[in-house]
């Protein structure tokens, strides 16, 4: 089926879907919950009845609050059975916690999403791997649907393309994906605010986690790895949540003699959700699958159960073997 067919087929389903609920992966970036919040509010103010969620822990990262959650509720308040369920930015049924019980029962399963490593599950299956962002993706269909965006909307979708493309940086940037930028500021969308929360706000306990990771750092300069381990104890000592966090990995990966950067956190739980980033020379993408994980070329990431220090140092190994 081409493009085309895909995208007519997911405007008719929203078209005609009167209640929907929208979701994206657990532990949501810029792209999951812009994209996310973006198409809820546009079905919303096209009449539709929308819910819009994501999985355990159900916590909005600090550096997103900015962005509206009006139609934002937690799992357990979700609509058992949805005529139509919308999933975004989610590369595997996996990704979406327990959110995954209420898609087996949707009626229809939209999937939405640009993840190389998603082989696409759903009914209908819109996945773009050379779209810098699932924003997108979401621009292109509410083009199809003829649905206005308004510059809540916009700011929304913005939100999704600075953020996966590190504020237009990184090399899946394309000419499309600032042609698209471009007209979502003409509509209302506002870099400014976008930039000042996520890339300028930190709660201050960040500055004491982020000190504690970092003086555990380990730079491998033969393999061309740096990595750090932050744990629950860090945070607590801090007191601040996993939410608050998200600028580590960008200030872990400012070593210049390394090519990958990998942050494991460590839950109390006993899981330890390891992120990985890529200068470009490794493929962190095949990388993290290899550990039943998922993600992009530069950047991806998978969670296990296991000693922190013994994951990081099997990751470490096989960087060698995905270059």
């Amino acid at each position: 089926m081409s493009d085309n067919d895909l995208y007519r087929d997911a405007a008719e389903a929203l078209g005609h879907a009167e209640e929907l609920i929208l979701a994206c992966h657990v532990g949501p970036d810029g792209d999951a919950l812009g994209s996310m919040l973006g198409l809820a509010i546009a079905a919303e103010n096209a009449g539709k009845s929308v819910q819009s969620s994501f999985g355990s822990p159900f916590t909005v990262p600090f550096n997103l609050r900015f962005l509206p959650q009006t139609t934002l509720v937690p799992p357990a308040e979700l609509s058992a059975e949805p005529e139509l369920m919308v999933v975004l930015d989610v590369g595997a049924p996996d990704r979406l916690g327990e959110l995954a019980a209420i898609a087996a029962k949707a009626g229809t399963v939209l999937v939405l999403d640009h993840h190389v490593t998603n082989d696409g599950f759903g009914d209908i299956a819109i996945v773009e791997p050379s779209a810098a962002a699932t924003g997108e993706i979401v621009y292109r269909l509410l083009e199809q649907l003829g649905w206005e965006v308004t510059p809540e909307i916009a700011t929304c979708l913005l939100t999704a393309l600075v953020t996966d493309t590190g504020r237009f940086q990184y090399s899946n940037t394309t000419p499309e994906t600032l042609r698209i930028a471009a007209v979502l500021m003409e509509a209302g969308g506002e870099p400014t605010v976008i930039g000042r929360h996520v890339y300028e706000e930190a709660p201050f306990g960040f500055l004491k986690a982020a000190g504690s990771a970092l003086t555990r750092a380990v730079l491998d300069e033969e393999r061309g790895v740096v990595h750090a381990v932050i744990t629950q104890d860090d945070l607590d000592a801090a007191e601040i949540g996993w939410g608050d966090i998200d600028h580590l990995m960008d200030t872990l990966r400012l070593a210049m003699q390394a090519d990958v950067a990998v942050l494991a956190k460590c839950y109390s739980d006993g899981n330890v959700k390891v992120s990985l980033r890529s200068r470009g020379a490794t493929d962190v993408g095949s990388l993290a699958a290899s550990f039943g994980g998922g993600g992009h070329r530069l950047a991806a990431g998978f969670t296990i159960v296991g000693d922190p220090d013994e994951v990081i140092a099997q990751v470490v190994s096989k960087v060698g073997e995905h270059r």
